[in-house]
């Protein structure tokens, strides 16, 4: 009897990981026999975990924090957008032996958006909080959908130009502190910071939405985070949180390492299920 091909997800922390769980969703749907299990990685030990896991037959991997730039590191090719992102949050072992590192995370997000929520990114007017690895990841497929140009905003002003002068040559971006966003408006905001997570929110300046305007967290919970509990208020048109780029940046890495799409909606209604009884 042959074994189950082995796939993980290594973070840390890691223990309230969704992907086991979405994955075991994947490949009931799709017929695949494969088991998907969380890795804790020790700081300092994901090299030697990765080697481990590889020898040891494991087919993929799924890269979260703080350990995408390790596994960047650990790839033997990339892709382009793992290049251009430098993170890597999808490791495939090739039929060569190879390790190829993608990231999935700007597809994940673009697809929730076009797909999912029916919003539209073409020549829209873009803000994005924060200027860390989340935003690094989604910025060249944004780009590539031709909105109108997008602001970075960040404490740090400096990490937000620098990033912005990184990806002037696929469209019109600029950084800027939170407070140079007075007077400006915009039709698509999306939080990349993990002020959410604390509690927080970004400093935004009041009248910063167009009628139209559209809010997304990439974080996500069972209840309304602080970001989108102030887009309601400020009447967004639109208001999401990150669940949907959860699930679709794991059907990519599902399609790179076994050739299959799955249907993701189905997935996405599930986990959303799940959140909201893990808090009743």
């Amino acid at each position: 009897m042959s074994q189950s091909d082995q796939y993980a997800v290594f973070g840390n922390p890691i223990r309230h990981s969704k992907s086991p769980e979405i994955h075991a969703a994947f490949a009931a749907q799709s017929k695949q026999d494969m088991i998907y299990r969380t890795h804790l990685v020790e700081e300092g030990k994901f090299a030697e975990s990765a080697h481990r896991f590889f020898d040891n037959g494991g087919k993929g991997l799924n890269i979260t924090v703080p350990c995408k730039v390790d596994a960047f590191r650990f790839a033997d090719t990339l892709s382009d957008r793992a290049r251009r992102a430098g993170a890597v949050n999808t490791l495939a072992k090739q039929d060569d032996g190879t390790i190829y590192g993608d990231n999935t995370d700007g597809a994940g997000i673009v697809r929730d958006m076009l797909e999912n929520l029916a919003w539209d990114v073409t020549d829209r007017r873009v803000l994005i909080l924060g200027a860390g690895g989340a935003v690094r990841g989604i910025l060249s497929p944004l780009l590539a959908r031709s909105p109108s140009h997008i602001v970075i905003a960040n404490r740090t002003v400096k990490k937000a130009q620098d990033l912005a002068r990184e990806f002037s040559e696929l469209g019109e971006v600029r950084g800027c502190r939170y407070e140079g966003l007075a007077g400006s408006q915009f039709d698509l905001v999306i939080n990349g910071t993990s002020a959410s997570m604390a509690g927080e929110l970004p400093p935004l300046p009041a009248e910063l939405l167009s009628e139209t305007a559209c809010c997304y967290d990439m974080m996500y919970s069972a209840d309304p985070t602080p970001f989108m509990r102030w887009a309601a208020g400020d009447a967004a048109w639109a208001v999401s949180d990150g669940l949907g780029m959860l699930v679709e940046q794991a059907a990519e890495s599902f399609c790179i390492w076994r050739g299959i799409r799955p249907n993701t909606g189905p997935v996405i209604e599930q986990i959303r299920a799940s959140l909201n009884k893990s808090t009743d």
